[in-house]
C-alpha cells in the first residue's frame, strides 16, 4: 500500500482498533503511556513520523534538530519529540506550532510538556499531544541531541516514517513494514465491533453479543 492509502485508512478506524492490532500483530505494545493527551483540541493526528530527541544540558541553546525537522519534513508528518526526563518543560509553543502550521505538518506528539496553548488554539488550531502543560522553557535544561533516528517516546520505540495514530483515546504508534497487516486487522475489528454493538442492542443482551463475537 502506498503511504496515502495507509493514512487514509488509518484515519477511518478507531485507535483502540489499532492498538490492539499492533499487539496482536507486532506481539507488542503499540500504544503510549496513558498521561499522553490531546492539549489544542480534539483533531485526530494521523500521519508518518519525523523524531527528534532531546536530552539534559545546562547551556543555552535553541531546539536546532526541532526546528530544522519542522522546516524539512512533509506535509502531513507528524513531529514526534522524546525526552528522557521533561515533563516539566515545555519542548513546543506558538512558534514551533507557526512553523508546523505554515508546512501542513499533521501534529506533534511530545513526551514533556506544550506551552502557549491559548496562542495556539487561538491562531493555528493545531493538534498536539504531549505528557504534560508547562510554562517552562527548555533553555538551560534541555538541548535537542539528533533528528530523524529510533526514539523511545512515552514508553514506545518509534522509527522515522512509522505511522502515529492519536485522539482522544491515546497515541499508537504502527511500525511502518507492519503498517498494511495492521490496517487491514483493525478494519475487521472496527466492521465486527458494529456488528456486534448492533446485535446487543436488538437483543438487549450483552451477553448474546459476546457468545457470538467474543470480543469484549
Amino acid at each position: 500500500m502506498t503511504l496515502d492509502e495507509l493514512i487514509e485508512g488509518f484515519a477511518a478506524v478507531a485507535t483502540a482498533s489499532v492498538a490492539d492490532s499492533v499487539e496482536k500483530v507486532c506481539g507488542r505494545r503499540g500504544h503510549m503511556h496513558h498521561e499522553m493527551r490531546p492539549r489544542i483540541n480534539d483533531k485526530r493526528i494521523v500521519g508518518p513520523a519525523v523524531t527528534v530527541q532531546e536530552g539534559p544540558t545546562t547551556e543555552f541553546v535553541p531546539p536546532q534538530h526541532a526546528l530544522d525537522v519542522i522546516d524539512a519534513a512533509a506535509p502531513g508528518s507528524v513531529v514526534v519529540i522524546a525526552v528522557d526526563g521533561g515533563p516539566d518543560v515545555a519542548v513546543w509553543g506558538g512558534l514551533m506550532t507557526a512553523g508546523a502550521y505554515a508546512r501542513g505538518l499533521a501534529g506533534a506528539v511530545l513526551d514533556a510538556g506544550v506551552r502557549d496553548i491559548p496562542e495556539i488554539r487561538r491562531d493555528y488550531d493545531f493538534p498536539v499531544i504531549s505528557r504534560a502543560v508547562s510554562p517552562g522553557t527548555t533553555l538551560g535544561h534541555f538541548r535537542t541531541l539528533a533528528a530523524n533516528v529510533p526514539v523511545t517516546c512515552a514508553g514506545v520505540e518509534v522509527h522515522p516514517g512509522d505511522i502515529v495514530v492519536g485522539d482522544v483515546d491515546g497515541v499508537v504508534v504502527v511500525p511502518r513494514a507492519q503498517a498494511a497487516e495492521v490496517l487491514a486487522m483493525a478494519v475487521d475489528i472496527d466492521k465486527r465491533e458494529l456488528e456486534q454493538a448492533k446485535l446487543i442492542v436488538e437483543a438487549k443482551s450483552l451477553k448474546e453479543g459476546l457468545a457470538k463475537y467474543g470480543r469484549i
